[in-house]
């Protein structure tokens, strides 16, 4: 799995990290787990004309000590199309951007 890795947070810094994905994002299914939204003008051609798949998600898990964020671009509701797919260059660009600012604005270190 492609993924971007934050590992050896600290106590406070995973309690930060937290309570900002708990403000910003949708919750997932599973404790620790959070999805971002692909916006509709990001959708990459394997996304477009499934709307019935939609909306499209970037998984983003908060563990003890580290957070997970994927590169894979998944379905709300449909977990075996052609439709999931890794994250194209504008799609990936939007993820690192929302991490950098979550990761700035909760000033972590790890």
């Amino acid at each position: 799995m492609r993924q971007f890795v934050v590992d050896e947070l600290s106590r406070e810094e995973r309690d930060n990290l937290e309570s900002y994905l708990k403000r910003s994002l949708k919750p997932g299914g599973m404790e620790g787990m959070f999805w971002l939204a692909v916006p509709d003008d990001l959708l990459a051609e394997a996304q477009q004309g499934h709307e019935a798949c939609g909306p499209f998600f970037f998984g983003i898990e908060l563990g003890r000590n580290t957070l997970i964020a994927e590169f894979l671009v998944r379905s709300e509701s449909n977990l075996h199309c052609s439709c999931i797919s890794y994250a194209t260059s504008a799609q990936r660009q939007f993820l690192l951007n929302f991490l950098d600012r979550m990761l700035a604005e909760e000033r972590i270190k790890a």
